[in-house]
């Protein structure tokens, strides 16, 4: 068929995915020694941090790997990418802040991913930074509902591998507890003019977070999003990104993607909705040296 003549650039596209595709197959993720805990931060909205914080949720879990995911963000858009159910009236991470109700009480099984569950946001969340300012050890809320919730995991055989936190995009009480749950930080930055606008702010509060709340936290990893190879200003923007970040950047990009958009409409991660499509294939490739990178430094 002349679709598949790769003399073509479809054609060649097409072809390079499917190989893309059939080497992910094949390929296994390393379980990491331990279970690593993720907060996906940037206070600068529409950079694609729900989108990367489900689809690497997602990506992971169809390895094999057990996935958590929290969501924090009072919109609840990585609940509803999930398919989970989160009106008003179930358990929510609200319930587990405020009224500390246990995390394995407010944990919802994700309808297409056997391995992933998640803790819903409801729209109560709105009000949960005012109603967090007066209880006792605010900042730490997060952290000891969490880490009561892997123990059991871990005591009944069940260790959990991977903790998604999905943060709202602001630096107030919720994203700080997401930070002092975290050891590590995930930043999405998109491939835009202004692209590091904001982030030394957010840097600023992470080495804040690690001097009086949480030294273990490190910004482990950060994913370029929304890349369009056509244009200068895309690899302008990478470019620049990793001359700032070396160690930190991975080395795919994520493209701007008609599929990875759609997908949130069906209440799917596009790694469901379209598996073989590019979107989907770079965000499993991101997970993978996500994965790799965990066994060289717990290794």
């Amino acid at each position: 068929m002349p679709i598949m003549d790769e003399s073509t650039p479809l054609g060649a596209e097409i072809a390079r995915d499917n190989r893309r595709a059939q080497r992910l197959e094949a390929t296994t993720f390393p379980r990491p020694d331990v279970t690593r805990i993720f907060t996906i931060a940037n206070q600068k909205g529409g950079v694609g941090k729900t989108t990367s914080a489900v689809n690497i949720a997602a990506a992971l879990s169809v390895q094999g790997l057990r996935v958590l995911v929290i969501d924090i963000d009072p919109q609840g858009n990585a609940s509803t990418a999930l398919g989970i159910e989160h009106s008003t009236d179930v358990n929510s991470i609200y319930d587990v802040l405020i009224d500390d109700l246990p995390m394995a009480d407010a944990v919802a099984q994700c309808p297409d991913l056997e391995n992933l569950v998640c803790v819903p946001a409801t729209i109560d969340l709105a009000g949960a930074e005012i109603e967090l300012v007066s209880l006792v050890a605010r900042e730490q809320r997060l952290q000891k509902a969490l880490t009561t919730y892997l123990a059991e995991r871990e005591d009944a055989g069940d260790r959990v591998d991977y903790v998604i936190i999905d943060c709202p995009p602001s630096l107030g009480l919720l994203t700080v507890n997401a930070f002092v749950a975290a050891r590590e930080v995930l930043i999405p930055i998109q491939c835009e003019y202004y692209a590091l606008e904001g982030l030394s702010q957010l840097l600023k509060n992470i080495q804040l977070i690690q001097k009086h709340l949480n030294p273990e936290l490190q910004v482990s990893t950060i994913l370029l999003t929304m890349f369009d190879g056509r244009t200068n200003l895309s690899s302008q923007v990478a470019e620049d990104v990793r001359a700032h970040f070396p160690r930190q950047v991975l080395d795919v990009a994520i493209p701007r993607s008609v599929r990875i958009s759609e997908a949130p409409s069906y209440r799917q991660t596009v790694i469901t909705y379209e598996p073989n499509s590019s979107g989907a294939l770079s965000y499993r490739e991101a997970a993978e040296q996500i994965s790799m990178r965990g066994v060289k430094k717990n290794g």
